[in-house]
């Protein structure tokens, strides 16, 4: 730590030559302690996105060529070329309804073209800063049907000129996430959608107009670990490890606006923007207040997120907000730890279900049905959902192979126009087999996946109805 950093650490404990002596210097001292640790508390919940946010970027980029879906360099798209298999336990909450294009642009060196086709089925790929705000998201809701569009995205640092033709997106970091989702309409369609990935391109800005550039390879690098979880890798970190992660990552990736209240108050610990941070070098006393702020700042997040999932009167807990945050830092923190990626609830919505309408844990022991009245299926503008999942959120499987109903579906309406999905482990009878959402005779939980959901969904005029048990 350089000799002014740790002059300020100093004036923060009120320890610097300035006489202070007798009764006042304990008490100041105590004061100036309790503003380190809330400080360096409120510093972690600001932080954390960012560096969770880099630990994945890490791990995914460290390839030398593509690898699996979402794994490869940086500025190449990575794409998902079928949906998971029943037994996938890579990730949880696996989905049946879009293919993924996965890609981090790395705006340092020059901007980065985005090419997107005219396409007239669904689409979305919404960009994320190294804050996990959504700051762009071109697609079907955005950007429009049958819409070819050419992006020049650049770096906050870039002055250049935008050739004609050319729309310029302005990233707010060095480093964006772009996590591409294409409408698949189960594995017969597989093919159109690789024709639409295809043409999602990624071209450093020199390269533009020329057709022989070709991406070149990754670099490896070997100290970084590849087999812990980035959430498992942030969470072990200490105070020290943390908050230098996250001032390295600050050099190339500069806070929002808005944030200047906080910097000033992490100036005052001595965290600058653009500028190493040491705790080693910090006094004892300053050491101590980042690590109890640390570690209870990690009690909190947890907390945070757990309550963050809303609930709708009928059992459903989803969100309306997210994927833009401004200045609240504690609900930011809160999705990255428990949704990293989350979506702007305009493109998608995802209430999530584990209990009936008796507040009972679904089981698959039981027989359940989801009715859905006349005119009051899930009111979206794209597509819905339905899919099931073991108690730890993995794929069921079963003879049909069916692990989500939809509006894609050939789903077969009651007389009366009202539409009843049938969640039992066993054949409901082969009159309401095409409306069957097969499960194992065990707990299980479900997620409705709501594509360009309507206003009656963000405004809370519509809620899904309760999942009812048949005695």
């Amino acid at each position: 730590m350089q000799r002014a950093a740790l002059a300020i650490f100093a004036l923060a404990l009120g320890l610097a030559s300035s006489g202070a002596q007798g009764e006042a210097a304990p008490k100041a001292r105590d004061i100036a302690l309790q503003d380190a640790y809330e400080i360096a508390r409120e510093a972690y919940i600001y932080a954390y996105p960012m560096v969770l946010m880099d630990a994945t970027r890490a791990q995914l980029t460290n390839f030398a060529d593509s690898g699996r879906a979402g794994f490869g360099p940086p500025n190449r798209f990575n794409n998902a070329r079928a949906f998971p298999p029943a037994d996938f336990r890579a990730v949880v909450r696996p989905n049946v309804d879009t293919l993924y294009s996965s890609a981090w642009l790395d705006l340092g060196p020059e901007p980065v073209v985005l090419s997107v086709p005219a396409t007239d089925r669904y689409f979305m790929l919404p960009m994320l800063s190294m804050w996990t705000d959504v700051f762009a998201a071109p697609g079907t809701r955005t950007t429009g049907p049958d819409s070819a569009r050419e992006f020049v995205v650049a770096g906050p640092k870039w002055s250049g000129a935008v050739p004609p033709g050319l729309e310029l997106i302005r990233s707010p970091t060095r480093w964006v996430w772009i996590i591409g989702r294409t409408q698949t309409n189960g594995a017969g369609d597989y093919a159109n959608v690789h024709s639409i990935q295809d043409r999602y391109r990624l071209t450093p800005l020199s390269a533009w107009g020329k057709a022989d550039y070709a991406p070149p390879p990754g670099k490896v690098d070997p100290a970084i670990d590849m087999r812990t979880p980035p959430p498992a890798q942030v969470a072990r970190m200490d105070a020290a490890a943390f908050f230098a992660r996250f001032a390295e990552v600050l050099k190339d990736n500069p806070p929002n606006p808005a944030d200047y209240p906080t910097l000033h108050r992490l100036q005052r610990v001595g965290l600058v923007a653009g500028n190493d941070f040491d705790l080693g070098s910090a006094p004892p006393a300053v050491r101590q207040a980042f690590e109890r702020g640390t570690a209870d700042a990690k009690k909190e997040l947890a907390e945070a997120a757990r309550k963050s999932s809303g609930e709708a009167a009928s059992g459903w807990s989803y969100r309306v907000t997210g994927g833009a945050y401004g200045v609240d830092y504690r609900f930011r923190a809160a999705i990255a730890y428990s949704a990293l990626g989350y979506n702007l609830p305009q493109d998608a919505v995802y209430p999530s279900l584990a209990r009936d309408s008796e507040g009972r844990p679904l089981d698959g022991n039981e027989r359940y049905v989801l009715h859905f009245g006349k005119g009051e299926l899930p009111p979206v503008r794209a597509f819905w959902s339905v899919t099931a999942y073991d108690a730890d959120g993995y794929f069921i499987p079963n003879a049909l192979a069916r692990q989500a109903l939809g509006d894609r579906d050939k789903l077969v309406v009651n007389a009366d126009g009202s539409l009843d999905l049938h969640l039992q482990s066993e054949s409901p009878g082969k009159d309401k087999e095409a409306n069957w959402l097969p499960v194992a005779k065990a707990p299980f939980n479900l997620l409705l996946r709501l594509y360009w959901p309507k206003s009656e969904v963000l405004d809370g005029a519509w809620t899904p109805p309760p999942v009812r048990r048949i005695p």
